[in-house]
């Protein structure tokens, strides 16, 4: 997928709920994809791919390791992460 579409269909998510915005949990859980799908850019994960995992207080959320890098980035860019913005 475009990378500029994958933005913009990840900043729709965190403006709509559907993505957390919560910090990255020190733990999150990585490995190969069986299935799932992304819920950044709505793809499947398949098993040649990586997926990474996570859980926040509020909410979980699975992702390409591409679109959790961008998920990441917009969260941030939100200035909802103590660790300021990417």
């Amino acid at each position: 997928m475009d990378r500029s579409i994958l933005r913009h269909r990840i900043q729709e998510k965190l403006a709509d709920g559907r993505l957390p915005h919560e910090h990255i949990p020190s733990i999150f859980w990585g490995g190969p994809g069986n299935g799932e799908t992304c819920d950044g850019c709505g793809e499947t994960v398949t098993k040649g791919q990586m997926v990474m995992e996570l859980s926040t207080k509020d909410s979980g959320a699975q992702f390409h390791v591409a679109c959790f890098h961008v998920w990441d980035e917009e969260r941030r860019a939100l200035g909802q992460d103590p660790s300021g913005p990417a």
